[in-house]
Parts: structure tokens; C-alpha cells; sequence
């Protein structure tokens, strides 16, 4: 097997997408970083390079482990990449953030004050 792989073609042989259009349309959205860079489908794919994918909100981290061309069972998919994504927050953390009413206008500068308290920006002039 060469040395590097396309990118979207790995993405779609990992099982990270459901197809591989849908793997070139995430690099056309700018959804796929290599090693921090923003990445075209065509790019090169090499062992160890760092994957993010930003999938339904939330960035999958992903290091090549093995290069594929051909989509595999999950098993074999599994083994060709380290999983370094964070946990996502639970659900009950999720709720906690506040929202205003819609069609509630601007908040007031006291609102204002009370939200950036709640946030943890506190302000100190």
C-alpha cells in the first residue's frame, strides 16, 4: 500500500461518514482539519497525521493508525484510527444554559449584567 491516502476516501473507509460524497462535501465545508489545517478532499492522508471532523456540532478527533481505501466492517474501521475525542457534556449540563424568550428584545443593561455574572465573565473596571 503507497504511503498516504486521500482524504476523503479514509473518512469514508472509517466509517466516520456514511458516504464518500458526503466526506467530500464535509472537506468542501471546511468541516475536516488536518494536523490543524484546514483540508481539501484530494489531500494526502499519512500514518499519525491528526483528523478533526466536525460532525452534528461536535469535533471527532481522530490519529491515522492505518490507511484504508475500501470501506471495512467496523471491527477492522475501529483499529485504523485513535479515537482522542473528548466526552460530550451530559445532556442535564446541556439544558443548564440560558435562553431568552423569543421576541424578548434586547436584554437590559441589568440582564446584561446578570448573564456575563452566570457566564463567568465578570466584568472588574
Amino acid at each position: 500500500m503507497s504511503g498516504s491516502v486521500r482524504l476523503d476516501a479514509w473518512i469514508w473507509a472509517v466509517r466516520v461518514t456514511k458516504t464518500r460524497s458526503a466526506a467530500t462535501a464535509a472537506c468542501r465545508g471546511g468541516h475536516v482539519k488536518v494536523n490543524g489545517q484546514s483540508a481539501k478532499a484530494a489531500q494526502p492522508v499519512r500514518i499519525g497525521d491528526e483528523v478533526r471532523v466536525r460532525i452534528a456540532g461536535f469535533d471527532r478527533i481522530l490519529v491515522v493508525q492505518q490507511l484504508l481505501t475500501k470501506r471495512v466492517g467496523a471491527p477492522l474501521a475501529a483499529a485504523a484510527f485513535e479515537d482522542r475525542t473528548p466526552a460530550r457534556p451530559d445532556p442535564v449540563a446541556a439544558q443548564m444554559v440560558p435562553r431568552r424568550d423569543r421576541g424578548a428584545g434586547r436584554p437590559t443593561k441589568r440582564e446584561r449584567r446578570e448573564l456575563d455574572r452566570l457566564r463567568g465573565r465578570d466584568d472588574e473596571r
